[in-house]
């Protein structure tokens, strides 16, 4: 094949050209989708004991996968504000975990437990988001 031609299938419609941003969409999508549903696994996971003394593992989990998500999102989008896109559908999740549902119940209680949840979810992403943004190195910004 000649360089022409593969400049011309670049071009033309369905060729590589335009099948990445719809491919870097569809991941974004699935991201925040993965942001809401481990915060509803980890909402699930949270009153979790051992004996008589409560474990919330699933608080150290959120921080860990949301971390995760957000690099993920890195692969597609650049900007801080696309990237913590992840998060944003993690506290859209928790906050329709916290309010009532339509019989009464409520997943989160008003244990130590949430705060803590909503601490380690938000706390480690935020951070990593800052570095990303302020405080790489500027020759490590431009090789990436």
């Amino acid at each position: 094949m000649t360089a022409a031609a593969t400049d011309r299938a670049a071009g033309e419609p369905g060729g590589s050209r335009y099948a990445w941003p719809v491919i870097g969409g569809l991941l974004a999508a699935v991201l925040v989708f993965d942001g809401l549903l481990s915060v509803i696994l980890e909402v699930l996971y949270l009153p979790l004991y051992i004996g008589a003394t409560p474990l919330p593992i699933a608080a150290f989990v959120a921080a860990v996968v949301n971390v995760l998500l957000v690099m993920g999102m890195r692969a597609v989008a650049t900007r801080p504000a696309a990237t913590a896109l992840p998060v944003i559908g993690w506290l859209f999740g928790f906050l329709i975990c916290s309010t009532t549902g339509p019989g009464g119940d409520v997943l989160l209680t008003d244990s130590w437990t949430s705060p803590l949840l909503l601490a380690c979810g938000i706390v480690p992403v935020g951070l990593y988001l800052f570095w990303q943004s302020f405080l790489r190195p500027k020759d490590a910004a431009a090789a990436s």
